[in-house]
């Protein structure tokens, strides 16, 4: 399969080059094909796109591209395209993407919010907090708006705004790194605003997780507890059906059977070893974990909580 970073090096090779001489932002040297080293030491490669995909996402990098040359001083354009870098696979080349729009643009959060999401997917948490924590202060004082998705779910229909991103995703940094008590605090920040009911169930998912492993095991039952199996979804079904199986609703054993798509497995895979875990069986959850890790789809965010779990284990 062709790779984008051949068809389109030349484009790639001058956006590249007016970052390095602007930001001190930089990312560890890796060799060629390389995006980032796991928190276990392993060398995580470019990943490939899918190929019933690869058309789409290559069009829409291409016309990115292209828009960015004609008018490079364009934030929208500077986002579009480090997210449609990001969609093939080149998270480093996004995060320079966005570092430049800072540096461009260093009023604008948006900026902030997408270069943080891209550290966590290269394992760099603590400045992804960092990030979160400058898009915040940013828009404090700024009406909230939706997020149009780059990957729309069947109905077209965004489900997230640029706050409710900064602070899920920064809740998520800290859940990372192993720090419930502030995961569940930017998790509570989510939810003061006005939520989607797939953006509220994507957060109340990881709200409970986090004030599971923080001790706090009433007021996590609280927070789910009136959470049902009627509610209509665009596309975090697997969020609610992990909070169904922490309510008793649903038997834990069914939601892996007809799953096909990688990330849907990373993120039942990830909440099912934690219900595992927080229920005392740790060597079933560590096991689950492991299986996890081994699949290779480095860049989900079931991967990346399956591979914390997995460098924190030594020291538990």
């Amino acid at each position: 399969m062709p790779s984008i970073f051949n068809t389109t090096s030349f484009f790639l090779l001058i956006i590249l080059l007016t970052v390095s001489c602007r930001e001190q932002h930089e990312l560890p040297v890796l060799p060629a094909g390389s995006q980032a080293i796991s928190l276990l030491g392993d060398t995580l490669k470019t990943p490939q796109v899918n190929p019933a995909n690869f058309d789409e996402y290559n069009n829409n990098l291409l016309q990115a591209v292209m828009d960015y040359r004609i008018d490079p001083e364009n934030p929208e354009y500077i986002i579009w395209l480090g997210r449609r870098t990001a969609y093939m696979g080149g998270y480093r080349e996004a995060f320079n993407i966005f570092t430049e729009g800072i540096f461009k643009h260093p009023e604008d959060p948006r900026m902030y919010r997408h270069r943080g999401h891209r550290y966590i997917t290269l394992r760099q948490f603590d400045l992804a907090i960092g990030d979160f924590e400058s898009a915040a202060n940013l828009m404090r004082n700024m009406p909230d708006k939706v997020e149009p998705d780059g990957l729309p779910n069947e109905a077209g229909i965004p489900t997230s705004t640029l706050k409710s991103n900064v602070w899920y995703h920064k809740g998520l940094s800290h859940y990372l790194k192993g720090d419930f008590e502030r995961a569940a605090d930017a998790y509570r920040n989510t939810l003061e605003l006005e939520l989607t009911d797939d953006m509220r169930i994507a957060t109340l998912y990881w709200y409970y997780m986090a004030l599971r492993r923080a001790g706090k095991d009433e007021e996590a039952g609280h927070v789910i507890a009136d959470v049902n199996p009627e509610l209509e979804l665009f596309e975090n079904d697997a969020y609610l059906s992990l909070i169904l199986v922490f309510n008793g609703v649903f038997e834990p054993a069914h939601l892996m059977e007809t799953v096909d798509d990688a990330l849907t497995n990373a993120t039942l895979g990830y909440g099912l070893g934690n219900w595992h875990y927080i229920n005392g069986r740790r060597e079933r959850a560590f096991e689950i974990w492991r299986n996890i890790y081994d699949t290779g789809q480095w860049p989900a965010f079931g991967f990346i909580a399956a591979e914390s779990e997995l460098a924190r284990q030594g020291s538990e």
